[in-house]
């Protein structure tokens, strides 16, 4: 903790994705609502952030090895507690549909911040999802960005070299993986998995 206090005192971040490249592991909530995970995520900081004043706010805190619960500064979370079943996570996601779209600061905005934190512990536990295969995470890139197989020529070279990829008859070359990177801003770390070979037929 008192090393998280230290870098945050120097830290100089503009936005949230600036925050999250200098910390991989915390969760983005909102444009100035971020979770900070320490100590191997034992405790969650949840924090509002105004970075044109440069000041960071602990809203709350929470010890998630032991499910125990810290609040600093935030009001209306008398009746919270830890979700350790699924007839509480139901409830959580309720809860926080009820509440989506509290103004930040709000005695509604924080108990949404820390229901949101709560139920996201609760599924990384419960529901662990796998990075995504490199290919799968082209795809979807290329989906979400409107791009057609003809974009991704200056990235893979030609036409056959893209259907080869996206077919998977050919792997990811180093250059490749650094272009999709830098051009598409997809994971390296996804981009270095192994990609699943069709099946044979």
């Amino acid at each position: 903790m008192e090393a998280w206090h230290a870098e945050v005192r120097k830290a100089d971040w503009e936005n949230s994705a600036n925050v999250k490249r200098h910390y991989a592991t915390a969760s983005i909530l909102s444009a100035d609502r971020i979770v900070f995970n320490i100590n191997g995520n034992d405790y969650r900081l949840i924090v509002a952030v105004d970075f044109q004043k440069s000041i960071v706010w602990i809203n709350g805190s929470e010890r998630t090895s032991s499910t125990t619960k810290l609040t600093h500064g935030v009001s209306n979370m008398k009746e919270l507690k830890p979700i350790k079943t699924e007839a509480d996570y139901e409830a959580g996601l309720t809860e926080i549909g009820r509440l989506w779209g509290a103004r930040s600061g709000t005695p509604a905005g924080d108990r949404l911040d820390v229901l949101a934190t709560l139920v996201e512990v609760y599924e990384q536990e419960h529901f662990p999802l796998d990075p995504p295969d490199p290919i799968e995470a082209i795809k979807f890139r290329m989906e979400q960005q409107g791009l057609t197989r003809k974009d991704l020529e200056s990235i893979f070279g030609t036409r056959t070299r893209v259907a080869e990829i996206l077919n998977r008859r050919r792997g990811l070359s180093i250059n490749m993986i650094r272009k999709l990177h830098e051009e598409l801003g997809i994971s390296t770390d996804v981009l270095l998995k192994p990609t699943r070979r069709r099946r044979a037929a």
